[in-house]
């Protein structure tokens, strides 16, 4: 494992958002989901391409809490521009689960 530094940390932001819309991405090269995840007012909506259908349905996705990273640039995924990665963990079954908030907290607080 490579250390860094603070600051590097520092440049990461990891902010909390909700999923607004979630539906099939049959376009994909691997089976996803395009999200559309609010932010907040300072930093707004912005769309991703997530591989989590293998534990999660898209209706079970809205109103979701979701750590994700906002300042990578965005990147062409299909017919879509990605705007943000949403972070979660691989299971034993190699199968995402997300990384979630416990508790309710403001829509774009950045992770400390």
């Amino acid at each position: 494992m490579q250390a860094i530094e603070w600051a590097d940390f520092a440049k990461v932001e990891l902010r909390v958002g909700r999923i607004v819309t979630a539906e099939h991405f049959p376009e994909a090269r691997k089976p996803a989901y395009k999200l559309l995840i609010d932010f907040g007012p300072d930093i707004g909506t912005r769309k991703s391409s997530a591989q989590i259908t293998a534990l999660y349905q898209p209706a079970h996705l809205l109103g979701k809490l979701v750590v994700a990273v906002v300042n990578f640039p965005a990147k062409q995924i299909g017919p879509i521009m990605s705007e943000c990665l949403v972070t979660g963990f691989h299971n034993a079954e190699g199968h995402v689960t997300l990384c979630v908030p416990e508790h309710g907290v403001p829509l774009g607080t950045k992770l400390s």
